[in-house]
């Protein structure tokens, strides 16, 4: 295991037993994938190398599939998974989206998450990921002859983006708009959108990207939610920039108005990121990211701004149970 926001020599990688890399053109490594035994799939604990899929499976084709990211925090001996009843619940809702009838109550769900981090014996902060799709059915486009399965996977994580701060771009690539693809569902055939802003921005030496509106408003990172802090009030795209609703993002809009922030959901212009004083992104993977420069532009004075600090400050205390108002969102493991 490695300490959150280690960096990773490129060359030295292939020198560590991790079962899958990944890496940006740059010399950070962005996330590795650490092995572990089990992997839930439709009711079983399968081992890792085990958990496959046919390869005329639905979703492999035509990406019709929903899923979840999910953030375990250890805490001393303990482990808390954070607000694991809304991820499940986001979950359930876009699968209804996509026609998509869960073979499992929410509540089994959420007993086969905990039972597998506990089988795993997961005890470091841990990424989470329920996955739903169409399986090995009927050949075509019409998903309604294939079976709907379900698996869960969890394994050690890091940190996704460096919480020190990032470099954007804003991509030549727009957010799929609501009215062709529902941006409440977290699908996974949308995210190629996703894949080619991030790829784009890679490529250009950023570490990540933002994509606008098909109004050319700002609307989300390739996997967070932005906020800006202009004048001492924070503020975020809304829901009809086609967005997904993060449950990070409610998080920090609970959190800031909790602290006494005034938080608006309003259309951004794009020179806004140029003009304002902060700007961070929200996510699971990414919880509480700055951003440091937008378009080879300094975002404020170039560094981690008060509100932003103050927030990701808040958060980790939150996460870690130290905050009593909020324990709420905790589902302890052990």
């Amino acid at each position: 295991m490695w300490d959150e926001g280690y960096i990773l020599d490129v060359d030295k990688v292939f020198q560590t037993n991790m079962v899958s890399r990944h890496w940006t053109l740059g010399e950070s490594v962005e996330m590795i994938i650490e092995k572990v035994e089990y992997v839930w799939m439709d009711g079983r604990y399968v081992a890792w190398d085990e958990a496959r899929v046919h390869v005329m499976t639905h979703a492999l084709h035509y990406g019709t599939g929903v899923f979840e990211g999910v953030r375990g925090y250890a805490v001393g001996d303990n482990l808390y998974v954070f607000r694991l009843e809304d991820h499940l619940k986001r979950l359930y809702d876009s699968a209804k989206v996509y026609f998509m009838d869960i073979p499992y109550a929410q509540s089994e769900l959420k007993d086969s998450i905990i039972n597998l981090l506990k089988k795993n014996r997961l005890k470091s902060n841990c990424y989470i990921r329920p996955i739903v799709y169409r399986g090995f059915g009927e050949f075509g486009l019409n998903p309604l002859g294939s079976p709907v399965n379900c698996a869960v996977i969890a394994f050690p994580i890091g940190s996704y983006l460096k919480e020190t701060g990032v470099r954007v771009r804003t991509s030549s690539w727009r957010r799929t708009p609501d009215e062709c693809l529902p941006s409440a569902a977290k699908t996974c055939g949308a995210y190629v959108n996703s894949v080619l802003a991030k790829v784009e921005a890679v490529k250009s030496g950023y570490d990540e990207a933002i994509l606008l509106d098909g109004n050319g408003y700002l609307a989300e990172g390739t996997g967070e939610n932005i906020f800006i802090v202009k004048d001492h009030g924070i503020y975020t795209p809304p829901l009809s920039s086609s967005i997904l609703e993060g449950v990070t993002r409610r998080t920090v809009i609970n959190l800031a108005e909790d602290e006494g922030y005034r938080v608006l959901e309003v259309p951004l212009l794009k020179s806004e990121l140029y003009r304002c004083d902060e700007a961070f992104f929200t996510g699971t993977a990414a919880e509480i990211t700055p951003i440091l420069q937008v378009d080879d532009r300094k975002v404020g004075d170039g560094s981690v701004g008060e509100v932003t600090s103050r927030l990701q400050r808040l958060f980790k205390d939150v996460v870690a149970g130290k905050v009593r108002r909020y324990r709420r969102w905790l589902t302890k493991v052990y």
